[in-house]
């Protein structure tokens, strides 16, 4: 860098690269107190005037909106946890009164509300504030349709916790509270009423996967089926709401028994759906015409992921069935972004997990004796594997 000027490489063609030098008056006062946005503004017009022969232009402006992505997800879960959209569910509020309601300081409470606006989870009339009509259905505490459960547990602790990606990429292990000797999941597991909100959080994830689940698998050919760590029942019951004829079971450990019960009995399915306690590790599976598997593969490592599909092929009868539901990664590992970043967060919260692309899962329940298999496209980023025995 020389004095008074950042030198910066210019891409002029795919053979040379130049340094150019930008004058630091364009950025006035310190640099680092420029937002990014009028970084990438100044960069451009700068390269706009020096007439660069570039055949197409180049920005950073996915670069730094990626970069800093994480402005804008922290905004939404710290509105979540401040139960912003639960009290704006009960009508429009100024800006003060809702800083007064959710106890926040007057100095960045208005920009705090308008950032939302610009990030389209809030919407703006005159001087009042509302949700829009997804944070008003997916958003609000008190309706059954929330899935701000698993945000809020994104906030707890993922947050903090993807900030070790470097050291858990670096050494392969765990970022999570095993570092400190603690169990997350042990403990959540011991807490009843935490344990309700987690798992109904699923449900809220699962629901429009567990709909087309029930939609696309041919279900007319079968009389039974069981979900292997069922957690509430989400996709268990939306397979036995579309299906009068089957009759299925919940597997699980035995503390989720009385939210799975609850929770069927309430969507009018408790005399066709059955709990069944037990550990997918310790116990075999329950036997039946379908068998389904959903956000469970990942959690393990091959070894493992393989020793549960053997065990899904000898519960089946012939010609029986194994659904197993994920963030299939797609084939050529390009496009499912969320599915990648998943993996990502099975390093963090794992010691051998990872997510797989359709292609990997097929191949494996071929190595498990499994005949035929089958993809297919669920909702948003996930997909099914079928595999016939």
């Amino acid at each position: 860098m020389r004095p008074g000027g950042l030198d910066l490489p210019v891409i002029v063609s795919s053979r040379s690269t130049k340094v150019s030098r930008i004058p630091l008056q364009i950025y006035r006062g310190h640099p680092y107190l420029l937002t990014a946005s009028r970084a990438v503004r100044s960069l451009s017009l700068f390269f706009a005037e020096k007439g660069t022969t570039m055949a197409r232009r180049l920005s950073p402006a996915k670069i730094m909106q990626l970069g800093i992505g994480f402005w804008g997800s922290k905004a939404l879960l710290s509105a979540i946890e401040l139960g912003l959209f639960t009290e704006l569910a009960k009508g429009p509020r100024d800006a003060d009164t809702l800083r007064q309601q959710l106890g926040l300081h007057p100095r960045s409470s208005r920009d705090f509300f308008d950032a939302l606006v610009a990030l389209g989870m809030l919407k703006r009339s005159g001087q009042r504030y509302a949700n829009t009509p997804e944070t008003a259905w997916f958003l609000d505490r008190n309706k059954a349709s929330y899935v701000g459960g698993m945000l809020e547990m994104a906030n707890a602790r993922l947050y903090r916790f993807w900030g070790s990606l470097t050291e858990g990429l670096q050494t392969g292990k765990a970022q999570n509270e095993v570092k400190t000797g603690e169990d997350f999941f042990g403990t959540l597991y011991s807490d009843p009423q935490r344990l309700e909100g987690f798992l109904k959080a699923m449900t809220g994830l699962s629901i429009g996967s567990a709909r087309i689940i029930a939609k696309k698998f041919p279900w007319k050919q079968y009389r039974t089926f069981v979900d292997v760590g069922c957690a509430q029942g989400g996709v268990a019951v939306e397979i036995a709401l579309a299906h009068k004829h089957l009759t299925g079971f919940g597997m699980d450990l035995p503390v989720v028994q009385p939210v799975f019960e609850a929770y069927a009995k309430a969507r009018g399915v408790a005399s066709r759906l059955r709990f069944t306690a037990g550990d997918f590790f310790k116990d075999p599976l329950p036997h039946a015409d379908v068998i389904v598997m959903g956000h469970i593969l990942h959690d393990w490592d091959l070894p493992d992921k393989m020793m549960l599909l053997h065990k899904a092929y000898e519960a089946l009868p012939a010609k029986g069935a194994l659904i197993v539901h994920e963030a299939l990664i797609d084939d050529e590992r390009r496009t499912n972004a969320f599915g990648l970043l998943m993996s990502l967060n099975m390093l963090i919260e794992t010691h051998g997990g990872f997510d797989f692309t359709g292609a990997d899962c097929r191949k494996w329940m071929k190595q498990a004796g499994f005949s035929r298999t089958h993809v297919a496209s669920l909702a948003g980023p996930d997909g099914m594997v079928i595999g016939f025995k």
